[in-house]
Parts: structure tokens; sequence; C-alpha cells
């Protein structure tokens, strides 16, 4: 299956579809009520897509929510193994879509694609919107293993950097990678020997994701040699990593892995940074 699927897609309209906006940001509930599609369930990054944060040195801005505390959520959902889910939201799938896209992938249900395009496609698509919050039927919860698969720690990470046969991709925007700037951490840079392929990259004009051919050109490009299982991707906090997660899929590069930690983590650690390219 295709992580991403195409607005037009009968199968947005299967019995077992559930789709669930994951829309990010203070105002986005907000957002969600001023037009969603039709039976979308609603989803928060802070709230349903990440564990309270007590010490962000420890796990990052948005640290993964314990898997049964997610499996209990996937119920109250109404998602079972059998379900087909969409995830969509307003930022091309770069907020909390991929996020929740890839944390579904890691406790290993696999029937699960995001809207290319996301809301704006619909829009185009002059799909009629609901300003009704929609409440699903729950079941019970998600049967889970105990981890979510996929993951690396943040010395896994480090020790990852500095192998020629492993590749530790960065997909900030090029300022923040290069310490020009920092909106939202707490000091500039990156880790020393990760590479950056900003997540911007990975979309067109119209916000959605280029082509499979042509991510796999431009993913082969930076790869090289290295095997996909010894890609890592990070970003500021877990979130937009996943936007890139979800492209190497879609371009059948598959087995890269998720520092969720990320900058936000490592630079809370007094550990080594950089600010020139890669070192």
């Amino acid at each position: 299956m295709s992580p991403l699927i195409e607005i037009n897609d009968p199968a947005l309209q299967g019995p077992n579809t559930i789709t669930i906006d994951a829309r990010g940001g203070q105002d986005s509930y907000q957002r969600y009520l001023a037009g969603h599609l039709p039976k979308a369930i609603y989803a928060d990054l802070d709230k349903h897509l990440a564990a309270k944060v007590t010490d962000a040195a420890i796990g990052g801005r948005h640290p993964l929510p314990d898997v049964k505390v997610f499996a209990s959520l996937l119920g109250s959902w109404g998602i079972t193994p059998e379900s087909h889910i969409v995830v969509y939201d307003d930022k091309s799938a770069a907020f909390s879509a991929a996020r929740l896209w890839w944390m579904i992938k890691a406790i290993g249900h696999s029937n699960v694609q995001v809207l290319n395009g996301g809301l704006q496609a619909a829009v185009k698509a002059d799909v009629a919107l609901s300003n009704e919050a929609y409440i699903p039927v729950a079941v019970a919860p998600y049967p889970v293993t105990d981890v979510y698969q996929g993951t690396v720690t943040i010395e896994e990470a480090g020790a990852a950097a500095q192998r020629a046969d492993k590749l530790v991709i960065d997909v900030r925007e090029s300022p923040r990678y290069l310490g020009q700037t920092e909106p939202i951490d707490l000091i500039a840079g990156h880790i020393p020997g990760a590479i950056n392929l900003p997540y911007v990259n990975n979309l067109d004009a119209d916000g959605k994701y280029h082509p499979a051919e042509v991510l796999r050109n431009a993913y082969k490009e930076a790869i090289g040699n290295v095997k996909p299982d010894e890609v890592i991707v990070h970003c500021g906090s877990g979130v937009t990593a996943c936007h890139t997660l979800l492209g190497l899929e879609y371009a059948d590069i598959k087995g890269a892995k998720l520092y969720v930690g990320s900058w936000s983590e490592w630079s809370r650690r007094d550990l080594p940074m950089a600010t020139s390219e890669r070192f």
C-alpha cells in the first residue's frame, strides 16, 4: 500500500475507513471546527500524539506517548486491526499527519495512508466540509506490542552520525541546521556528521509530495551506498522528521528510523554541536 492517498480515491469512502484530522497548534481545534472532512476525528499533536514533557533533555519536546496509552486512544477512535486509516492535516502532512502515520505504522498497523496535499487538496476538489465535531464509536484498545518499532536513542544517533556506513538526516530548514537562527530550541546548530535535507524539498508547488521517482532520485543521491535501514531521520522534536520518513517509504526506500528526541533533546545535553555544513 502506498503511504499516500489522493482525494479522488474511492477508498476514502470505504466501509472500514477511519479519517483523522491531525492538525497542530494552539488553535487547531478551532480550525477543525471551521471545516474538516466529513466524519474526520480530531487529533491534537500535544494531547494525543506526544507524552507530557517533564524534561525536554530526556525525550525532546514531543516524546512518544506510552504505547499502551496510544493503544487505548486508537480504541477510543474506533480503530481495529481491520481499519483503513486516512490521516491529514492542513500543512501538507508536515505538522501532525505524518507523525500519526508513523506512530500507527510503528505499532504494526500497515493499513494507514496520508492524504496527499492535505485539507487544501480537499478544498481544491470542492469536497463539502463539515463544521461539526465527529464523535466515533469506541472499541477495545488496539492490540500492540510493548514498544514502537523503528526508533533510535540519542546515543545511537550520535554514533551513527560519525560512521561512513550510516547516515543521519536533519530535515529542519537550512538556517536552523547551519546555526544561523533557532526560533524554538535553546541553541542553534546540528548534530556533527548529520546532513541536511529540509523536509520542504519533499513537496511541489501545490503542497503535494513530488512523484515517487523524483523523490527516489533525490534521496539516493544523498544516501549513496548507505543501506536504508542504516538511515536515521530527525528534526526539532520528532514530528516533521516523519514527513521525510513517509517520503522515503513512498520512494520505496524502506527501513529508515526515527530519532524521536531530535535536536530539542540533543541541544539540551551539553553535547558537541556543529554550525558548518555537516561537520
